[in-house]
């Protein structure tokens, strides 16, 4: 229970304010809260599924260290090409 905790915290400080939930915000503004909230729902379950079992693949086959640095490293790489307005 602890790490499904930790992960559901996580989880949700990410997401405040992201595109995300800024994106639900107005589809609830056409569509209504409970057709956003569940449409949401769905989507994030879908991508969220997607990278656990990812993730658990490649912690089966690469170091966590390793995983680490290239997440990392990939968050680095986004936050400039976002500051440089190319996404």
């Amino acid at each position: 229970m602890d790490g499904i905790a930790a992960i559901f915290f996580m989880i949700f400080l990410a997401e405040l304010g992201d595109k995300t939930q800024l994106t639900t915000m107005v589809l609830a503004s056409k569509y209504g809260w409970k057709t956003a909230f569940a449409g949401a729902i769905l989507g994030l379950a879908a991508v969220n599924l997607l990278g656990a079992i990812l993730g658990d693949k490649l912690g089966e086959m690469v170091p966590i260290e390793i995983v680490h640095k290239f997440a990392g490293a990939l968050f680095i790489v986004f936050g400039v090409l976002m500051i440089l307005g190319k996404l």
